[in-house]
């Protein structure tokens, strides 16, 4: 899953991550410097398949009032589609507030995400070998307008997915294509409209899909808005559908102006009862996008109207230590399943030195200052793709024998040693967020202090639109492109192929070895309690021998609460605020 925020990406740095479900809470230790600071690992695979609405109430929660959401540098969701969704911040809000799907998650007493019903009545039905599943959609489901949701449009919204023309960005591309029978042949609904697809059928209430290979996971897939449903025929037009979507929710979109706000209102149609994990107390979500870190900390650090009913998606390392001291449980960590990257244009800078080199150049505690995270805290040094606590991660493994650090030094021999000298870098940076302008100014330095040499485009657009796109003029002229990514589920499958396949939708580094993919294959057909272990080598393998990708970080995130806002929690499936069980305390 893509962190949403172009500052992130482009530094490798903050913000920008994208879509993933991983997480876990923070554990914490009294006192209050960063350097004690801890962040507990994911455990991730509780599932309860049984649970039904409503959702358990939360302990003195009371009904009514406004939040006002406050995102920091970060411009939203391009589009309101929910099978477009695939970023951390559009998937948490939509998610949580307005989209439902096969599955959801819920937080569990320990603060780890569980995974539950949503749609379904149960986490589907899989055949003896996974390549069948069968939902059981629940009859008391409803659209804004209070029609019933019908297996027929989750049939259809399914459907939907397998378009990676008309959806490029969102994570059908990656699932839907990769497991669905014949989702490699079918364009989708929109791009192939006189070509059938049988492999997604509904009967009664049943929504079967058919699997090309073995897809143990599917529940963990259900979970996301594209696994759920939208109206049928030209209702749900791209793109128009993603101006305004229909919510099945409890809340509904009041106003979106991109880039700017989101206001969400009660969905009246929403029946509570159907529902095992969310909650309907507050009145009012204004999620305000792109705002300037720090007004946003002198806002949640003032104690004034303003914030009192307000939540923060994070805090500028400059207000970190006040904000410790002076919060309390206000100040909530969640643990991140998620890694910032650079990704060398492996198609031109073909000698690994120099790849190894650029890791060596990388400023890391001058570039998340400058970016305003908290070193040790919302970002930690890291080794390879797969986060900490993943099942099968190698731990203590280093690519290069020891902890990647900056030395500059080190840098210039491995360029020397590839007869590189002043190799020059082309990159772009989000010239919008004064965060992201001082970052690229951090790695500016490091890399020319290191030998190389640096030109950065500056661009008004998220990185994203720009490194994604193949035609894109200046895209064509980058060697070197970022990408923050977080996993969809507790899973090395949701990390490497992704980001390292040859067809990898974020495969930013263009990254293509013919034996790494069908290693990746070959992991994919294994038993499931094989596959851990499997991914574990890989990753290793991977980095060790290639080294296509450098992890800059892993990634944690700090949120901030006001005084009135009831629950303050993170969502251990997404790494984002716990939206589902806020309360306005009256």
């Amino acid at each position: 899953m893509k962190r949403n925020k172009p500052l992130a990406l482009v530094a490798g740095a903050a913000l920008i991550t994208l879509a993933a479900c991983g997480g876990g809470d923070g554990e914490e230790n009294e006192g209050t410097t960063g350097t004690e600071k801890k962040f507990g690992a994911q455990e991730g695979g509780t599932k309860d398949a049984t649970l039904e609405g409503p959702a358990q109430e939360v302990e003195g929660a009371t009904e009514g009032g406004t939040v006002t959401v406050y995102v920091a540098g970060d411009p939203g969701p391009n589009s309101l589609d929910p099978t477009d969704g695939w970023s951390v911040l559009g998937n948490s809000i939509q998610q949580a507030l307005t989209h439902r799907s096969l599955t959801q998650y819920k937080r569990g007493e320990d603060g780890q995400p569980v995974l539950v019903p949503d749609l379904a009545v149960d986490l589907g039905v899989p055949n003896e070998d996974f390549t069948e599943w069968t939902f059981t959609i629940r009859d008391d489901a409803t659209w804004e307008d209070g029609k019933p949701v019908t297996a027929e449009e989750v049939a259809w919204g399914i459907q939907r997915s397998l378009d990676a023309e008309t959806f490029p960005a969102g994570p059908g591309a990656e699932y839907s294509k990769g497991y669905f029978a014949g989702g490699q042949d079918y364009a989708g609904p929109y791009t192939d409209k006189d070509k059938a697809y049988d492999a997604i059928s509904f009967d009664g209430q049943d929504v079967t899909i058919k699997m090309e290979k073995p897809f143990p996971d599917m529940d963990y897939w259900g979970a996301f808005m594209a696994m759920g449903p939208a109206p049928l025929g030209k209702a749900s037009q791209p793109p128009n559908y993603g101006t305004d979507p229909l919510s099945n929710g409890p809340y509904k979109i009041e106003k979106w102006t991109p880039s700017e706000e989101l206001i969400l209102t009660k969905n009246d149609q929403w029946i509570a009862e159907s529902d095992p994990a969310r909650h309907q107390y507050v009145d009012e979500w204004i999620i305000k996008f792109d705002q300037d870190q720090a007004k946003v900390d002198q806002i949640m650090l003032s104690g004034n109207s303003d914030s009192q009913t307000a939540i923060a998606t994070s805090i500028g390392s400059d207000k970190y230590e006040q904000a410790n001291s002076e919060l309390g449980e206000r100040l909530v960590q969640q643990t991140s399943q998620c890694v910032s990257t650079l990704t060398p244009d492996y198609t031109k800078i073909t000698d690994i030195n120099v790849r190894k080199a650029l890791a060596y150049a990388y400023p890391y505690q001058d570039v998340w200052l400058a970016g305003g995270e908290v070193p040790g805290v919302t970002r930690v040094p890291a080794n390879s793709i797969m986060p900490p606590g993943m099942a099968g991660k190698k731990e203590g493994f280093q690519p290069d024998g020891e902890q990647i650090v900056y030395d500059p030094e080190k840098a210039k021999e491995l360029l020397a040693e590839a007869g590189e000298e002043g190799y020059e870098i082309t990159m772009i940076f989000y010239e919008v967020d004064p965060l992201a302008v001082a970052v690229q100014k951090q790695i500016t330095k490091g890399f020319e202090s290191a030998g190389f040499k640096v030109k950065a485009i500056p661009v008004q657009v998220s990185p994203y639109d720009i490194w994604l796109n193949p035609d894109d003029k200046v895209n064509k002229t980058l060697n070197l492109r970022g990408v923050n990514w977080c996993s969809d589920w507790p899973a090395g499958s949701t990390m490497l192929p992704p980001l390292l396949s040859g067809d990898g939708v974020y495969n930013t580094a263009l990254f293509s070895e013919p034996e790494i993919d069908a290693e990746m294959e070959e992991i994919a057909g294994l038993p499931l309690e094989e596959q851990g272990a499997a991914w574990g080598e890989l990753d290793a393998k991977i980095m060790e021998e290639f080294f296509p990708i450098i992890p800059t970080a892993f990634r944690n995130d700090l949120f901030v609460f006001g005084e009135k806002i009831g629950n303050p929690s993170g969502d251990a499936a997404l790494g984002a605020p716990n939206y589902k069980d806020f309360f306005v305390m009256q």
